[in-house]
């Protein structure tokens, strides 16, 4: 796994995009034709960068979000870069949701068991399926932006163990950034350029 260092920050304006992907004047992502062209067009630029990357999804202009697009773009954009072959190295935020987006969002992933961090009202959050302890380690490591299991094992009043397998189930899940050397766990926003 790269070093925090070498993850590259990317961001995804999804209302210029569909724009320019779909010539829609309009910055609504109402259909799953166009989600899936924004997708591809997506995977295709987290493809082409060739490291380490974190997306930020901005969401901020886009007045429609439906379903079918929240299916295509957050739900199946996830499962691509889960994947054990994954075309890259990808972890993604969502920037600038509002209620009318973060309702189908939610869904989607709660319905594929997904997770995602999301930047909502100023303050990050993780939407999506996670059980109440990877909810509390994630809390943890946001507040502490790195650490490692045995850091966050007392806070949390679990083993060592079971703070490590939390962990690392959420760095499955795209939600933090796990480094080797030394092994730690990177708190997903605090990769963001200030």
């Amino acid at each position: 796994m790269n070093s925090p260092a070498h993850v590259v920050p990317l961001s995804f304006d999804l209302s210029s995009l569909v724009q320019r992907s779909v010539a829609c004047l309009y910055s609504h992502l109402v259909t799953r034709p166009t989600g899936r062209a924004l997708r591809l067009g997506i995977e295709r630029q987290i493809g082409d960068i060739g490291s380490a990357c974190l997306s930020v999804l901005d969401f901020t202009q886009v007045l429609v979000l439906d379903y079918s697009c929240a299916d295509e773009i957050v739900a199946k954009l996830i499962q691509r870069f889960q994947s054990e072959d994954r075309p890259a190295d990808a972890y993604f935020i969502a920037r600038g949701l509002h209620e009318q987006h973060r309702e189908p969002i939610e869904q989607v992933l709660l319905r594929h068991e997904l997770a995602l961090v999301a930047e909502v009202s100023a303050e990050y959050t993780l939407l999506g399926a996670a059980s109440p302890l990877e909810r509390a380690a994630w809390s943890l490591l946001q507040q502490a932006h790195l650490g490692g299991a045995a850091d966050l094992a007392q806070p949390l009043r679990v083993s060592v163990d079971l703070a490590t397998v939390t962990l690392d189930r959420l760095a499955g899940r795209r939600v933090v950034l796990r480094q080797e050397h030394p092994r730690a766990y990177v708190a997903l926003p605090t990769l963001l350029p200030s």
